[in-house]
């Protein structure tokens, strides 16, 4: 849909503007294939066409055609989208060098036109440039959300949400379920009950409006995440971006304007809870909702605190990172298990030996489901929720693979192209969990874990920009997938066809929703209620 528009503005608008630079492009290709003025080579790669370079024949699987431009050029190639000179990796021992080797230069974001509004001009953990600023954010969420103690503590409503759909699966009556929605309405009431639950739902009619906020935040969630994947003709050609000509800046504001008066709502709310009435600190296990730990944080060594628009900034990352995220995996994971029966019956063996017929899934029996483990490893393998990571914009000169790498370059890891490369992986483009328990298999894979030390597989990435929300968003999850498992028997509606064909985006989703019919599969009913 971009094409006709992007001609159009190539023709009546970037042409005038660019014929000077247009014409030293191509003075500069009569010179040695990729070679800088200063003679320093850059990876290989198509040309593509004047002002649009590779644009036109880019399809709507950036991922995918990227690999195929990875066949053809080698697993390091640049190629300029647009106005924009990317660079594409997808080779192990490259990412290596880029998140590891070169991490500190590499560990800046070249975020889009949607991205730099609903972050505040990068005032968050995913966007912020690297410094001080955005290692005390990073510090902040880690230690004050993701230690143990803190996760354990908030345990009872993620037990809330989860036994809440579970209710509202049973009382569907074995009727049609969107999985994924399902799975996003569950982890969104965890996300919103872990940073505000403190703050609404106390009594006094509180729980009416915990409930509008609640509903509020599902709605404009959704909406964000849209306007975040949405591709931006401005993005390509940031000489456009003033006049937003597909209205998408406009947009962002509008929806991201929606999320923070959620913010602003609550944050309101708990600063006259902090002034009003003094904490017992006793309302989830002792540990304070989030959202009182963030307005109330001092850092030890410069006694600085964090900004009312870093926090909301803050919010907005687990928006995105944690609720789209996980309910897409658990969407994929369900996907592949539709479609692989006897895998799906020795995940239900487990749970059924791990737990039993007559209890619920617990967080305390994730650890003991080997099984389940690698089904969901499998699935980020597959499936990675983000096939190219966020991608990377080194601060200065830098070569990669013998190649060099311009400042402000945009690069991308293709992950999804390394979790397929058959040097790493046996038979890799089929489901296939059990090759994350084998240990005498000639490649053997039960020691990969999320933490991006193994750089044929990084679902999460690597290095200072891993993701931040790796252990909740795994705990979310084991637990979510655990009890739909556990709780149900799950089969395709008559006459409906199981597929796995994929939509590049902020995530990679599935192109058609996966709808299923469930039936209660313990036989002590109450367990539903």
């Amino acid at each position: 849909m971009l094409l006709p528009l992007i001609i159009l503005l190539a023709s009546c608008i970037l042409i005038p503007l660019t014929i000077r630079r247009l014409s030293g492009n191509l003075r500069a290709e009569k010179t040695p294939a990729n070679a800088t003025n200063s003679g320093r080579l850059l990876p290989p790669g198509p040309h593509g066409l004047p002002i649009l370079g590779y644009l036109p024949f880019i399809g709507p699987n950036l991922h995918q055609d990227f690999m195929n431009l990875a066949l053809h050029y080698g697993p390091i190639f640049k190629l300029s989208l647009g106005r924009k000179l990317c660079v594409v990796v997808s080779s192990p021992s490259l990412a290596k060098q880029v998140v590891r080797d070169h991490d500190v230069t590499f560990a800046n974001r070249n975020p889009n036109v949607a991205a730099g509004v609903f972050s505040y001009g990068g005032r968050d953990i995913a966007f912020s440039p690297y410094g001080a600023e955005w290692r005390l954010l990073r510090k902040i969420f880690v230690h004050k959300m993701q230690s143990k103690q803190s996760m354990d503590s908030f345990y009872p409503l993620r037990r809330k949400e989860v036994r809440k759909m579970v209710a509202e699966l049973y009382n569907g009556g074995g009727g049609e379920v969107d999985v994924g929605r399902v799975a996003f309405t569950t982890v969104i009431g965890m996300i919103s009950g872990m940073f505000w639950g403190g703050t609404l739902g106390n009594g006094d009619g509180d729980d009416d409006v915990a409930k509008v906020v609640g509903g509020e935040f599902r709605s404009t969630a959704s909406k964000l995440v849209e306007v975040l994947g949405r591709p931006n003709v401005s993005d390509f050609f940031p000489i456009l971006a003033r006049f937003d000509l597909q209205g998408v800046k406009k947009e962002m504001k509008r929806v991201s304007g929606g999320m923070e008066k959620i913010f602003d709502f609550v944050i309101d709310r708990c600063i006259d809870d902090m002034m009003n009435k003094p904490r017992s600190h006793d309302d989830h296990n002792g540990q304070q909702d989030f959202l009182h730990s963030l307005l109330e944080f001092k850092d030890q060594d410069t006694g600085n605190s964090i900004t009312r628009q870093q926090i909301k900034a803050m919010l907005m990352d687990i928006v995105i990172g944690g609720t789209d995220t996980s309910s897409t995996t658990i969407e994929w994971a369900m996907s592949e298990l539709i479609q692989h029966p006897e895998v799906k019956k020795i995940a239900q063996q487990e749970l059924t030996r791990v737990i039993g017929p007559d209890s619920v899934v617990e967080e305390s029996h994730i650890p003991n489901l080997p099984f389940l483990h690698a089904i969901v490893k499998e699935t980020l393998r597959l499936h990675p929720v983000a096939p190219l990571l966020l991608p990377r914009c080194p601060t200065k000169g830098c070569h990669v693979g013998g190649h060099f790498i311009p400042e402000g370059t945009k690069v991308f890891l293709n992950v999804w192209a390394m979790h397929r490369d058959p040097e790493f992986w046996v038979d890799p483009t089929s489901f296939h969990p059990e090759r994350f328990l084998n240990e005498n298999d000639e490649q053997p894979t039960r020691s990969l874990d999320y933490l991006g030390g193994s750089f044929h597989y990084l679902p999460f990435g690597s290095g200072r920009r891993i993701c931040a929300g790796l252990p909740l968003g795994e705990r979310m999850v084991m637990y979510v997938l655990a009890t739909l498992l556990h709780m149900f028997d799950w089969e395709l509606p008559e006459g409906v066809v199981a597929d796995t064909k994929e939509k590049f985006g902020v995530v990679l989703e599935k192109v058609n929703p996966l709808v299923l019919v469930s039936r209660p599969r313990l036989p002590n009913l109450s367990l539903y209620k």
